[in-house]
């Protein structure tokens, strides 16, 4: 059985999968491991692949979600995002890593979200 915590990641990467479809781009994975770290969201809009970061909080008790994604991680998603590339040897076009931050209860039909764009810059 999942973890409270565990539950509310798997809603926000929920929530998330849901805005990032909506958006117009074709999710293509979700949950991927790699030796640098898991990605969460991995989609596409045209030539570009996205990789998304889902942070979900249910309270401000440890600061905003993405508070979370400081410069240590930021650098694990690129190398994790650089390696899903690698893997892909028909892959061609552009790339980037987003963050969507999520704030809501577990099953909230309007969390509050906030995506934030290219976050490597």
């Amino acid at each position: 059985m999942k973890t409270y915590r565990q539950q509310i990641g798997a809603w926000g990467e929920s929530v998330a999968a849901n805005l990032i479809s909506a958006a117009g781009y074709t999710l293509i994975a979700q949950n991927v491991r790699t030796p640098y770290g898991e990605i969460d969201l991995i989609a596409q809009q045209g030539q570009t692949m996205v990789f998304f970061e889902v942070k979900t909080r249910s309270t401000d008790d440890f600061g905003n979600p993405e508070e979370a994604v400081d410069a240590r991680k930021v650098e694990h998603l690129i190398g994790a995002a650089l390696y899903f590339i690698q893997q892909q040897p028909n892959f061609v076009g552009d790339w980037r890593i987003d963050l969507i931050a999520i704030r809501g209860r577990l099953g909230q039909k309007d969390p509050e979200i906030e995506w934030f764009e290219n976050v490597t810059n």
